[in-house]
């Protein structure tokens, strides 16, 4: 039974000697959940579901917790969304801008049962030390490249999250401190602004809406995309250098939906990290592709329950 296998369908078989736990993703677009066996991280069920206003993806956690779990025995419900999580975990006390509705929202409340909110980036980090590419290791930074750039930090075998819970921003950054644009926490010239799929088109002069359309046109040596893109991994190889420099982690995981250009992304990376990155003594940091990918946030929200 590999960790990490999805296996839709009937789960019951696995269910008679296993703690199991539910885990949410909630993003501005999507609902993500899974029913997560703690020991191994196997994944038994899984759903996914199209949401947009708040009433909705409110009314669409409460029917996926019913489908997931049913009549059957859960330790509880981890959700994982963009913010600061609130200090007795049952909410997401800041996330200005995005998803009305979603500050303050008491989910335990909500779902009458035991909850656990965590952030996205946070939970992604969760799922990768438990059960991902960096099973067992104490010390790993994780960037998650999608819209924007989250992470986590995982020091000396413990999530750090810091004061108010604002520890692993790594994609905020600031790598041009004379440029002309703040990102949203004021940072100019942040790793999220440099390579994160919101700011493609000012990137790229209007001329690509995302990173997916940017990196086809790489594909195809297009003089200007390839410009483009390799100028953001450029930018994204002095951020993981840095945090290499700082941390001195033994990985560093890549997640999120900017990682599904695959070669495209990670040769260039690896490139001006041969440049950028100290290496005392011949030594490497290794940086892997997130096992979970766009199921880590999900993953992780349910890991926090493995204890």
């Amino acid at each position: 039974m590999a960790d990490g296998v999805l296996v839709k369908g009937n789960f019951n078989i696995f269910l008679m000697n296993q703690q199991v736990a539910i885990g949410l993703d909630l993003g501005a677009t999507r609902l993500k959940g899974v029913l997560l066996e703690l020991d191994t991280g196997q994944i038994l069920n899984y759903e996914m579901v199209e949401t947009k206003d708040a009433d909705q993806w409110k009314a669409a956690v409460r029917e996926m917790v019913e489908k997931l779990g049913g009549s059957k025995a859960y330790v509880g419900i981890g959700i994982a969304a963009p913010g600061l999580t609130a200090e007795n975990a049952r909410a997401i006390t800041c996330m200005p801008g995005r998803m009305e509705g979603l500050e303050g929202f008491d989910w335990q409340d909500f779902l009458g049962s035991t909850v656990k909110v965590i952030n996205d980036a946070h939970a992604a980090i969760t799922a990768e030390v438990n059960y991902g590419v960096a099973k067992n290791l104490k010390n790993v930074i994780m960037l998650t490249l999608g819209t924007g750039v989250g992470g986590g930090i995982w020091l000396n075998g413990k999530l750090h999250t810091g004061t108010i819970g604002r520890g692993g921003h790594m994609g905020h950054m600031s790598l041009d401190v004379n440029h002309p644009q703040r990102d949203i926490t004021k940072i100019p010239g942040s790793l999220e602004d440099l390579i994160g799929d919101a700011t493609v088109t000012y990137r790229s002069y209007g001329r690509y809406k995302d990173t997916r359309e940017l990196v086809e046109a790489y594909r195809k040596q297009e003089p200007f995309a390839t410009w483009v893109w390799l100028h953001s991994i450029r930018n994204l190889a002095a951020g993981v250098a840095s945090l290499i420099n700082i941390f001195s982690p033994d990985m560093v995981v890549l997640g999120g939906g900017i990682t599904s250009a695959e070669e495209s992304l990670f040769k260039p990376l690896e490139t001006f990290l041969d440049l950028f990155e100290w290496r005392p003594m011949g030594g490497t940091v290794t940086i892997r592709k997130a096992h979970f990918a766009e199921w880590s946030g999900a993953v992780g929200a349910a890991a926090q329950f493995n204890v």
